[in-house]
Parts: structure tokens; C-alpha cells; sequence
């Protein structure tokens, strides 16, 4: 049973600025609520009960999110009669009451294989998930417990794959893999942006990984890229030339990205049209904007 995750928080936002100045990219709203809750809620219904949060020095965001208890604002509440909110941020408490959360900081943001290495203490000599706080993927079972469902079968690690238009390889690593089942693949290599002619499938990486305590020692080992980052990928590649098993599976869904600002809005746009309150709403808006124009 996987029960410790990682979630990565610790980057700059670049992409983001210069909003991300101010507000820290895993805080923007996907429709009603923070983008970092889609994969903290992810992680809950995967079985996991500690989540441990790679975040930048001085950071009080998320554990006052997740774990500070709204004691005066509820009381306010409760003495105005605001029984919606209120019932909103006891159900946040509800969700999340068996979760334990943990905080590592990262000093630099030296590339993601170095924040998971900040938790390896925390983590120990279990199996563990490492999810990026910008994928989020839309499915009937969630895609981590999809991905500990496999390594349940092979206890190795388990990458999540999704296939892309060949126009969209570049941006991505990729995945070479040799197909063992339906959805599920050895893990040959990794080509980081490759061009589409050079890419060995169609099936990119997405940010979402079930990974054994042998990973750490790899990442230790790294020396680190051209701009100073020790990188999970790498370190995969290295396992994978060292002739060890990496899986792919090739989840049931729909990848969300909010890597990137076009990415973020149309992700946005999706789940708040998708919102069972004001989905309809906002649908019945947009229709009559293009009446009027």
C-alpha cells in the first residue's frame, strides 16, 4: 500500500509572472478552488494518509490552508447566520481530517529530483507517489490510484503516460517504451523535448509517479544539468540504462495542464463550466455575449 506522497510546490512560476509574485502558482483557482487541492484531494482518494510539501523557504501558504483550523472566521460566521461558507470550510476540514501533512523546504529550486531528495528522510524505505501540483487529470478512478494499482502487480516504478498530436511532443519528455498489456509498457528511455521526428512514441510523462526508495540514491549521485538542476527524469534514465524496470501505464482520463498560462486558462474555463452550480450559468453567459456581438 502506498501511503506517503510528495507534492512538488517549490518553483518559481515563471511562466506565471508577474502574478505569481504575490500569489504562488499552486493557489490559482481551477473554478471554486485552489489548483493544489485537485491533487491533494487526488492523493486522499488513492489511499494516501501523509502528504509531505516540497515548498520554498517562508512558505505558510498551504499549511494554512490545509492545516489551520479557521477557528475565528468560523465563529464570525456562525454569528452572521452564513451557513454556506461555513458548511464550505467544514467540509475542507472533513476531506482532508486523516491526512497528516509534512513540510520540506527548498532552499534554491534546483530542479524537482532535488526537492523529492529534501524528503527522503520523511519518507524512509517505503514506496511513494510524487505528484506535480500543475497536472491535474479528470477520470472516474484517479489516476494515482490507477498507477498504485500497477505497482501493487510489479513493484517497480510506474510512470503516468498520455498520448499527444505529434505537433505537441516537443514541449514534453517522452516516453520509448515496448508494450507489455493493454496500457501498461517498459519504460526504454526518456528524450526530453524531443522534435516530432526524433520522438520515440507519442506518449508523454505526466506528473505523476509511483517510485521506490531506490530512486534516492540515484538522485544523490546526479550530477546536475547545464543549469544547475538535478532532474527526476535523469535519474529514471539512469535507472533504466543500469538495465533496472521502469513501468509506463497510460492512465484512463483527461490531463488537465496548468503548466503554462494558455494551459491554466483553458483548464479553468473546462472545470468551471463544468461546475454543478454555476456551470449552466456561465454557459448560458457565453451564449448570449455571442448573441450581442
Amino acid at each position: 500500500m502506498i501511503q506517503k506522497a510528495i507534492i512538488l510546490t517549490a518553483g518559481l512560476g515563471t511562466r506565471f509572472l508577474p502574478l505569481s509574485k504575490v500569489v504562488s502558482k499552486e493557489f490559482w483557482p481551477i473554478a471554486d478552488k485552489p489548483m493544489l487541492q485537485y491533487i491533494v484531494e487526488e492523493a486522499a482518494a488513492s489511499g494516501i494518509t501523509h502528504i509531505i510539501f516540497a515548498v520554498p523557504p517562508g512558505s505558510s501558504m498551504i499549511s494554512d490552508y490545509f492545516k489551520k483550523p479557521a477557528k475565528h472566521l468560523e465563529k464570525i460566521l456562525k454569528a452572521r447566520k452564513k451557513e454556506v461558507p461555513l458548511n464550505r470550510l467544514k467540509k475542507l476540514e472533513e476531506t482532508f481530517q486523516n491526512i497528516s501533512f509534512s513540510f520540506v523546504e527548498e532552499k534554491e529550486p534546483l530542479g524537482d529530483g532535488h526537492a523529492i531528495l529534501q524528503a527522503r528522510r520523511l519518507v524512509g524505505k517505503e514506496p511513494f507517489a510524487v505528484l506535480f501540483d500543475d497536472d491535474i487529470v479528470e477520470s472516474k478512478i484517479p489516476c494515482l490510484r490507477q498507477l498504485v494499482a500497477v505497482f501493487k502487480t510489479c513493484q517497480k516504478p510506474v510512470l503516468s503516460l498520455h498520448r499527444l498530436p505529434k505537433e505537441r511532443l516537443s514541449f514534453y519528455g517522452i516516453a520509448g517504451v515496448e508494450k507489455i498489456a493493454n496500457r501498461l509498457y517498459k519504460i526504454k528511455k526518456i528524450v526530453e523535448k524531443p522534435s516530432p521526428e526524433e520522438a520515440p512514441s507519442d506518449l508523454t510523462i505526466v506528473g505523476k509517479y509511483v517510485l521506490t526508495p531506490e530512486i534516492f540514491s540515484y538522485l544523490e549521485k546526479l550530477t546536475p544539468n547545464a543549469r544547475g538542476e538535478i532532474i527526476l527524469a535523469d535519474a529514471l534514465s539512469k535507472m533504466i540504462n543500469d538495465g533496472k524496470l521502469v513501468y509506463g501505464y497510460e492512465f484512463e482520463g483527461e490531463w488537465r495542464e496548468c503548466g503554462n498560462l494558455q494551459a491554466y486558462m483553458e483548464t479553468n474555463f473546462h472545470f468551471s463550466l463544468q461546475h454543478p452550480e454555476y456551470g449552466q450559468k456561465l454557459k448560458q453567459f457565453l451564449k448570449e455575449g455571442e448573441n450581442i456581438r
